[in-house]
């Protein structure tokens, strides 16, 4: 898609961007499977057939609204990242949290889209992130899918796990866990309850799993580790 041209003749109506755009604003709305090419003409108001001068498939369309929300991803150009390779990558890690945050539906897409322009940048801005480091380039991958499963994870996790409704015990729900802690088949969940009642122990595992300082504790203490493997292979 990225390698064909649109064909000539007048002026064209919209560009690849604003399909993306579009469709995102669509997404963000209505959902990923609001998005259609019959959708989107109407929110463009052009012919349905004059989109298919861009994009020839569905796979194609969900590739350019893939590559759409990775512009939010990758830096701007021009922007310097910080020379410490950790701070550079939290950097990129931070970026691709907020993106997924406004764009929650982009975590449905389950194939892996062809690459595009703002995905090739993002991957070339994180070598540059870890272009310091002194270990092979297979280290260095390691390392950043490493932080792309975390931070992909988190965000996962986040959407599907911490609705605010989750932070209260039902009685229905008391009640189913404390018949799994009478079975005395769950030894560990017996003694957290032993220790901090069941309505405390549950509150004690909201509050930490919704902690705002989370995602960053948790990605230090990954890089730590990295850190500590780095300087001693």
């Amino acid at each position: 898609m990225w390698t064909r041209h649109v064909p000539d003749g007048r002026r064209p109506r919209c560009t690849r961007d604003d399909i993306a755009a579009a469709a995102i604003r669509i997404a963000d709305g209505e959902g990923l499977d609001a998005v259609s090419m019959r959708r989107l003409a109407a929110e463009l108001d052009v012919g349905t057939m004059t989109l298919y001068h861009y994009i020839a498939t569905k796979d194609e369309l969900l590739t350019l609204v893939f590559d759409g929300m990775m512009s939010e991803v990758a830096l701007p150009p021009g922007t310097v990242l910080p020379t410490d390779w950790r701070a550079a990558v939290t950097v990129i890690a931070r970026r691709s949290r907020d993106a997924m945050r406004r764009h929650p539906w982009i975590l449905d897409i389950t194939d892996d889209p062809p690459i595009g322009p703002n995905a090739v940048r993002h991957f070339d801005q994180s070598l540059q992130a870890v272009a310091g480091l002194d270990v092979p380039l297979a280290t260095k991958i390691d390392l950043l899918t490493a932080i792309d499963e975390y931070v992909f994870g988190f965000c996962l996790h986040e959407r599907n796990n911490y609705s605010e409704a989750g932070n209260h015990l039902s009685p229905r729900m008391a009640s189913y866990l404390h018949s799994l802690v009478a079975s005395g088949e769950y030894p560990a969940l017996a003694d957290m309850v032993a220790h901090h009642s069941l309505p405390g122990a549950w509150q004690q595992v909201a509050d930490a799993m919704r902690d705002p300082e989370r995602f960053d504790r948790n990605l230090a203490r990954l890089l730590d580790g990295f850190e500590r493997s780095l300087a001693h292979p």
